[in-house]
């Protein structure tokens, strides 16, 4: 009997730790999908950076920066898609995916990323395909954005203001100690500001380039995205 009872908490102390370890938890890198112009990446705390090419993986830490008539676009985690503009720098301080199991075709449970805006214009799709949470923030000098539904917007920054447009459908902005602010399509919000309601980008010349790129770069980024899902998915 003793030793009965021994075998079975065996078993079941092995099926509570495998049932605990399905869930696997990794850093994972930004995908390169496309590069036109001289764009570089790699640490900016040690000024370590190399050419951005279509082999290029993008890791925590790492700053990607554009030059003067570049860009970059970028497959950060599964739904988030990212266009890096001209003469602009971003710091990717968070890429993590969990899945069941550490196999490839594991099931997705969740997936994180926070991107950080240091100058110029990052222009942004978001698309969840699923239920599975995830948590994307754009932080720019005094404002952060998490879009939490489907969304195309930009946030443009010279490190004192900050601009973020909506493009498509609408976007959730909050400035330190501020409530949040919902940006619909066609509007754009400015930071510091004394406007409590974002402003119709029609009105303002910047905007509505912000629009007209953000539109370019959406069904560019769409168009890669399935191309590339096609060969390898995330």
């Amino acid at each position: 009997m003793r030793r009965t009872v021994i075998a079975v908490s065996i078993v079941l102390c092995s099926l509570l730790t495998n049932g605990c370890s399905k869930a696997i938890a990794r850093a994972t890198a930004a995908t390169v999908f496309s590069v036109n112009g001289g764009a570089a990446f790699g640490s900016a705390e040690r000024n370590d950076f190399q050419p951005v090419t279509l082999k290029s993986r993008i890791h925590d830490g790492d700053s990607v920066r554009a030059a003067n008539g570049a860009s970059v676009d970028l497959g950060l985690i599964p739904g988030a898609f990212a266009q890096l503009s001209s003469d602009s720098e971003i710091k990717v301080e968070e890429l993590r995916i969990t899945k069941d199991g550490n196999e490839t075709a594991g099931d997705m449970r969740e997936r994180r990323a926070r991107i950080r805006v240091i100058r110029g214009k990052l222009i942004v799709l978001f698309i969840p395909s699923d239920r599975n949470a995830s948590g994307f923030v754009i932080t720019a000098p005094g404002v952060t954005v998490k879009p939490d539904s489907d969304c195309l917007f930009s946030v443009w920054t010279d490190g004192t203001t900050t601009r973020v447009t909506c493009a498509k459908e609408r976007v959730v902005a909050s400035a330190d100690e501020q409530p949040p602010v919902t940006i619909a399509v066609g509007y754009f919000q400015r930071w510091p500001t004394g406007r409590n309601e974002p402003v119709v980008a029609a009105s303002d010349a910047s905007a509505q380039i912000d629009v007209t790129e953000s539109l370019q770069a959406g069904d560019r980024l769409l168009d890669q995205a399935s191309s590339w899902q096609k060969r390898r998915p995330f």
